[in-house]
C-alpha cells in the first residue's frame, strides 16, 4: 500500500528544526515533521525541587501542553492542571532530556522545558523530545559560559515513531496512518543508537518478535537522520 504523501516505508517526513526561535529562552528550537509543528523552549531557573535543595545538584524536567486549535477540532485549555495524556508526554520528554546529560553537577539549577504543539499530526511526543534537545544543548551552553560550570549536555537524544500498517512497518507515521495503524509504538534513542524507552502497543492486533526488530531498525535508521539534522542546527 502505498503511504497517503506517497513517502517510502523507511522515509522520514519533511523536518525542519529551527534554533533560537524564541529569543527569550535560554534555548529554544521550532521543530516540524511533516504537519506536526512543535515550539520548545528551554528556561534555566535558580532553584530546584523541594527534595533537591540542599544537595548542590540540579534538575532537568518537561511539561507539554497542545493548544486548542493544534488539531481538526478545537481542544479545551487545561485549566485545572495537566491530565493522563499530558503528565504522561511531559514525563516521557523528561525522562528523554536526561539521558542526554552527564549528570547533574551544574549547582542547584533547574532548566525547565516547555514543549507547546502549535499543529499536530500524529508524533507530537516525539518531535517534542527531538526539538527539545536542541533546546536544551543550548540551555546548557548557557548556563556553562554564565556560572562557570562544565557543560552538562553530553549526547543527543531524538525520538520517531513506528508502526505496522496493513502489514507493513513504517517510520514515522502521519495521522492519517496512524489512525489504522494495527501496531504503534515510540522510540528514543541517545546518540548513536541506544535505547532510552521504547511504547509499543498492538492497537488491533498483536505483533512478533520479528515486528518488533524491524520497527527498532526502522526507528534506529530515522533517530540516525534526525541526530544529523540537530548537529546540523547546532553548528556541530
Amino acid at each position: 500500500m502505498d503511504r497517503p504523501d506517497g513517502r517510502g516505508a523507511a522515509d522520514l517526513r519533511p523536518v525542519t528544526l529551527e534554533r533560537g526561535a524564541n529569543p527569550y529562552a535560554e534555548g529554544s528550537c521550532l521543530v516540524r515533521m511533516g504537519g506536526t509543528l512543535v515550539l520548545c523552549t528551554a528556561s534555566v531557573e535558580a532553584n530546584v525541587p523541594a527534595w533537591r535543595r540542599g544537595s548542590g545538584q540540579g534538575w532537568v524536567t518537561a511539561e507539554y501542553a497542545m493548544l486548542p486549535r493544534a488539531t481538526l477540532e478545537r481542544t479545551a485549555r487545561e485549566r485545572q492542571g495537566a491530565g493522563g495524556r499530558t503528565q504522561e508526554i511531559q514525563r516521557l520528554i523528561g525522562r528523554s532530556l536526561r539521558a542526554a546529560l552527564t549528570g547533574f553537577g551544574f549547582g542547584e539549577h533547574t532548566i525547565r522545558v516547555d514543549c507547546d504543539v502549535l499543529q499536530a499530526d500524529c508524533g507530537t511526543r516525539t518531535a517534542a523530545v527531538t526539538g527539545a534537545a536542541v533546546a536544551l544543548a543550548d540551555a546548557c551552553a548557557w548556563l556553562a559560559r554564565t556560572t562557570g560550570v562544565a557543560d552538562p549536555f553530553a549526547r543527543l537524544v531524538a525520538a520517531v515513531s513506528v508502526g505496522i500498517l496493513e502489514g507493513v512497518p513504517r517510520l514515522d507515521l502521519a495521522y492519517a496512518e496512524d489512525r489504522h495503524a494495527e501496531v504503534d509504538a515510540n522510540v528514543v534513542v541517545a546518540e548513536p543508537d541506544r535505547l532510552v524507552e521504547v511504547q509499543g502497543t498492538g492497537e488491533h492486533g498483536t505483533f512478533s518478535r520479528a515486528d518488533l526488530d524491524q520497527l527498532l531498525d526502522l526507528a534506529l535508521g530515522g533517530t540516525a537522520r534526525l541526530f544529523a539534522l540537530q548537529r546540523e542546527a547546532l553548528g556541530r
